[in-house]
């Protein structure tokens, strides 16, 4: 009875593998299997160099070795495709385990985020930036009236000050005028003129001075 129960699932369920399990029991699977690729590779070469070996002095046993080796063929295939089969299968294993990951976290950042955010009400978030914006305002207002110029004259017209300046300019522009005509008006300066007598030499080097007495002497001497 308890044999039927199992066989018509009635029986407890057995546990099955985690999936870093599985990975690693295909894993070992795929290890066994390129071995066995490797070993049918060695077979077929050897079959095929008996094959050669024999050739036409022993066709039969050439003949023997050449259906061994294709049956070592057919066996290398079937491994090849069981072989492709595991690796797809541990490949999606891997993949189903990164997805499930990826979205643990995901779930963990989501309920980080709500639990900041449990707090906060979106309509004392816009009393909170209104206020700010008052303040802001308030504060610029402060600002503007400490920075405003205070004392006397404020009472003074800013026209009245503006004709006062374009008269001082005026008069400037004036004296500038006559400065010119007076310059315009002064006679020229008389240079005066070069003298047309000869400036008298002057003395003579004294190297012609001591010849001239040299000259006297000798003619006393005599």
């Amino acid at each position: 009875m308890s044999g039927l129960g199992r066989l018509f699932g009635r029986g407890k369920k057995e546990k099955g593998p985690t999936p870093e399990e599985a990975i690693q029991k295909l894993k070992e699977t795929e290890k066994i299997l390129i071995k066995k690729q490797e070993f049918l590779e060695q077979k077929i070469q050897q079959e095929l160099q008996t094959a050669k070996k024999h050739g036409t002095k022993n066709k039969r046993a050439a003949l023997q070795a050449l259906r061994r080796k294709k049956r070592l063929e057919q066996q290398l295939a079937q491994t090849d495709g069981t072989l492709s089969t595991l690796e797809f299968q541990r490949e999606a294993i891997e993949n189903a385990t990164t997805n499930a990951e990826v979205l643990r976290t995901m779930e963990l950042a989501a309920q980080g985020m709500k639990k900041a955010y449990q707090d906060m009400d979106i309509d004392k978030v816009d009393e909170l930036m209104a206020d700010i914006t008052e303040q802001q305002e308030l504060a610029q207002q402060i600002s503007d009236a400490i920075s405003r110029p205070v004392g006397f004259g404020d009472d003074v017209d800013e026209d009245e000050l503006l004709e006062e300046l374009e008269e001082l300019q005026q008069e400037e522009l004036d004296q500038e005028l006559l400065n010119v005509g007076s310059k315009e008006e002064e006679p020229a300066v008389k240079l005066p003129s070069v003298p047309s007598t000869h400036l008298p030499a002057g003395p003579a080097p004294k190297e012609d001075e001591d010849e001239e007495a040299l000259k006297q002497l000798a003619e006393w001497v005599s």
